[in-house]
């Protein structure tokens, strides 16, 4: 029996594992109910008692051997598996599954136009200050835009407000009092309203605004002009309503002809055959003066439209809750937009 432990024991150590199926049958061909060990340990019975202590020692002795040859090879076998991968990563990606949300698609077009046009994309945060929403863009104290019914307060205090729009950003660079200026600012903006087929509480725009020497309205219309032609195609009609907001003056809102019944008056014009899609004006010299522009000098116009009303006009959708509640049968219709 000596010498059989002996040879167990040689070949043992040479043993080398190079897969954890290999190892695992070592294991099995060893330390098994029916393996090797179990064997040598039956036969023990049989080893004369004078024996005994030696040949005890010996089979212990090997079978921890085995079970230590076991638990390094399996130790060194994981750390090279972890640091192991079949991953080519100097191989191009595969294409993404999924689509851009139709208001991401409409947005970024329209961010495009204007940017070779020289405009440049501005950001700022959804949770603002008194001043910058309402204050620094000559809202009253009494105007009803302040009201709770429109406007979402973050505390307690009026100073802190979910932004009605993103004319904030437009104070905040302003502020910065790098001139000329030329930036668009999309972004998601609120307002306390009932959901609808036609309004919701959260909803998304672009505004552009244009200071510089000399700006005139008629580089508004031919700014917004151009913006029509790209966007909604040659041959779309355009018309300007003078109206009214805090911060410009000359104001007014800007009507197309609707695209979906051809001007002809369906249920989305509310059968006028036209759409406002935008409201813009000249900036009031008093916006100008809050942030320390000069208005003897400096002249400049704004304009805003909601992402949302562009969206149902291209996309002929005529409920925008549609756009928020994440239907997959509805968003599947823009994976190859």
């Amino acid at each position: 029996m000596k010498e059989k432990i002996e040879k167990i024991l040689s070949e043992v150590k040479s043993f080398h594992a190079d897969s954890k199926e290999a190892l695992e049958q070592f294991r099995i061909q060893y330390l098994s109910k029916k393996g090797t060990i179990t064997e040598l340990f039956t036969e023990f019975k049989q080893v004369a008692p004078e024996m005994r202590k030696e040949m005890g020692m010996r089979l212990n002795e090997l079978k921890n051997t085995i079970q230590d040859i076991i638990d390094e090879q399996q130790k060194q076998f994981e750390t090279k598996s972890e640091g192991k991968t079949d991953l080519d990563l100097s191989l191009p990606v595969d294409a993404m599954n999924g689509s851009r949300h139709p208001l991401s698609i409409v947005r970024n077009e329209i961010n495009d136009i204007f940017k070779r046009l020289g405009f440049v994309v501005a950001e700022g945060p959804e949770v603002e200050d008194d001043f910058h929403v309402f204050s620094a863009l000559n809202f009253p104290p009494d105007h009803p835009a302040r009201d709770m019914q429109d406007t979402f307060f973050v505390t307690k205090s009026p100073d802190v407000v979910l932004r009605t729009h993103t004319s904030s950003v437009q104070v905040r660079v302003m502020e910065q009092g790098k001139l000329p200026i030329r930036i668009i600012a999309p972004g998601r903006v609120f307002r306390n309203e009932a959901i609808s087929a036609r309004a919701h509480c959260i909803f998304h725009q672009i505004e552009g605004l244009y200071i510089d020497k000399n700006v005139s309205f008629a580089d508004l219309k031919q700014t917004l002009y151009h913006f029509v032609q790209e966007y909604f195609g040659e041959g779309t009609k355009v018309r300007f309503r003078p109206s009214y907001f805090p911060f410009t003056e000359t104001s007014a809102e800007m009507d197309i002809s609707c695209n979906i019944c051809g001007g002809e008056g369906c249920n989305i014009c509310k059968h006028t055959g036209w759409v406002e899609i935008l409201g813009c004006g000249i900036c009031d010299p008093n916006i100008l003066k809050a942030c320390n522009i000069d208005p003897e000098e400096y002249t400049g116009f704004a304009f805003g439209m909601g992402i949302e009303r562009i969206a149902m006009l291209k996309y002929q959708i005529n409920d925008l809750r549609m756009f928020f509640e994440n239907d997959l049968r509805f968003l599947k219709q823009f994976e190859n937009a």
